[in-house]
This record gives structure tokens, C-alpha cells and sequence, in this order.
């Protein structure tokens, strides 16, 4: 099976024109946070955030299969001692623009080292916001079953008349489970929280996240030969992971050294290159 990857040099904004309506998978990416990274991506004040990023979720919504996903890693910052609100208002922003707003990941920080301020301990975690083109989108949510764990081996031992039936919730919320579905079950549907330590061996970016991350996605959304997007490729990690799954993709980067990195860390026999021209000077951040 031979697979494409394609790492683009330039603006996400502009380089997604070049790009075929309806065409993707699925999008995987961590863009820029507000007012970070000033020192590479120039920074994005809070309070301009979702104008800077709705005309490039909607370039996004075009591209998307109307069976695709998108998700966004991004997480709010603190001013003036309390959280921003840019992350809701571009949740609400882009449902206008048509997409739907369908789950929220946790990516738990198993190895976030200690801090504190004096009004708040350090993030330990960040969201994964999934968004649609349509209610009817795929997900392969059996490659990413987990091991049912030690717990069976007493809880399904002795089994009540009530763990046979559907159970109701006594609160009233409308839950309710049936644990004797969980007999003989060697796997189980995870839940919507991740543990996953951070990236620690790349000291050339500032916010690689760790491989396991867009893996994890990647196996959920799409198939084998499918095509994944990440238009804020970074040091290249969506790619690879993408390549070592044997999924099309393709990743864009504005900054020429976290380019030339992705370049180096993906296999050069199945990549595509499109250089960057004088014309993205003006779409840079």
C-alpha cells in the first residue's frame, strides 16, 4: 500500500485554498494559543482570537468530508487573573458558521510537573473540542476499545438479579447499565479522557504535543488510505503518526525551521513538497 504525505510551507489560510472541497478525513491540530509563542508565531491577543481563526475554520469546513471530524486542541488563558473567554465564544462563532459541536476531550497531562500561582495550581489538562459537518460522521470506535480491567475479575464474579436487568439511576438523571453485558469482555469503549504524558524529548518546539495524542484520534475517525489534515503541523508529529497508520495526510506550517523539522522527521520517499512564496508574507500572523 503506498500512502502520500505532503508537508506545506507557508499560511494555513491561504495554503487551504489550494485544497479540494470535501477532500479530507479528518483534521487534527493545535493552533497557536492565544497570546503565546510570541517569540516564534508572533502571538494572538485574546481578545482578537476568534476573529484571527473563524476565516480559517471556515476554509476547514470547506475541505471537510460531510462524514470527516475536526478536532482542536486549545485551551484558555489567564488575564488578569482570570480565564479568558476566547475558547466559548469561538465554540459559539463557528456553530454560525455550521459546524457542529458534537463531544469535548480531556488530554490529562500524566507527567505536568507542580507549580502554582498565587490564585491557581498549574493546567494539568487540555481540551480536544470535536467538531462536525453533519450528525452522521464516522468513527471506528472499536480501534480504540481499552482492556476491561482488573475490576471484572471480582465485580462480574458474583452477579446480583439487578446487575441483569437495566438498572435505572435512584437520582432520576435517566442513566442506568446492565453489568451483566460486561461478562466474558476482554475489552471496553474508553472514556473521553485521555492520560497521556507530554512530549519530553523534542527541545526544538515549544509545544510538540506527544504522538500518541493525534494516534489515538487518527485510529478513531478514519481508515487505513483515509486523509488527514493538520494545517498548524508544528515539528511534524500529526503527520508521522498519521504515516506510521498508513493515512494520507497532509501538514501545513508557517515557520520555516519547524518545517525543515517536519521534513526531517517523516519519510522522504512518499512526501510532497510545496515551497512558500513571497505571497504568504502578508497572511503571516
Amino acid at each position: 500500500m503506498e500512502i502520500d504525505t505532503k508537508i506545506v510551507l507557508g499560511d494555513c489560510y491561504k495554503r487551504l485554498k489550494e485544497l479540494e472541497d470535501n477532500s479530507i478525513d479528518l483534521i487534527f491540530t493545535s493552533p497557536p494559543y492565544a497570546d503565546q509563542r510570541k517569540n516564534t508565531y508572533g502571538g494572538i491577543h485574546p481578545d482578537k482570537y476568534v476573529e484571527w481563526f473563524l476565516p480559517i475554520s471556515k476554509e476547514l469546513l470547506r475541505v471537510l468530508k460531510p462524514t470527516g471530524t475536526f478536532v482542536l486542541n486549545i485551551k484558555e488563558r489567564v488575564v488578569d487573573g482570570e480565564r479568558h473567554t476566547y475558547v466559548i465564544e469561538l465554540i459559539l462563532e463557528m456553530r454560525k458558521q455550521g459546524w457542529l459541536w458534537t463531544e469535548e476531550f480531556i488530554w490529562h497531562k500524566k507527567n505536568c510537573y507542580p507549580g502554582k500561582w498565587p490564585n491557581r495550581f498549574r493546567d494539568s489538562w487540555e481540551r480536544l473540542i470535536q467538531f462536525n459537518k453533519s450528525k452522521h460522521f464516522n468513527m471506528f470506535q472499536e480501534s480504540v476499545m481499552v482492556p476491561t480491567g482488573e475490576w471484572a475479575k471480582t465485580r462480574l464474579k458474583r452477579l446480583s438479579d439487578t446487575d441483569k436487568i437495566r438498572d435505572e439511576s435512584k437520582v432520576g438523571s435517566g442513566f442506568g447499565k446492565n453489568i451483566s453485558n460486561w461478562v466474558n469482555r476482554d475489552y471496553a469503549y474508553p472514556t473521553n479522557v485521555l492520560h497521556t504524558a507530554t512530549e519530553c524529548a523534542n527541545k526544538n518546539h515549544s509545544a510538540a504535543f506527544p504522538e500518541a495524542l493525534p494516534s489515538w484520534f487518527i485510529k478513531l475517525f478514519t481508515q487505513e488510505e483515509d486523509w488527514v489534515l493538520d494545517p498548524f503541523l508544528g515539528s511534524g508529529t500529526t503527520c508521522k503518526a498519521a504515516q506510521k497508520l498508513m493515512r494520507n495526510s497532509i501538514g501545513i506550517e508557517l515557520q520555516r525551521s519547524y518545517y525543515e523539522m517536519a521534513l526531517k522527521d517523516v519519510e522522504p520517499r512518499i512526501m510532497a513538497l510545496c515551497e512558500e512564496t513571497e505571497e504568504d508574507e502578508k497572511y503571516r500572523i
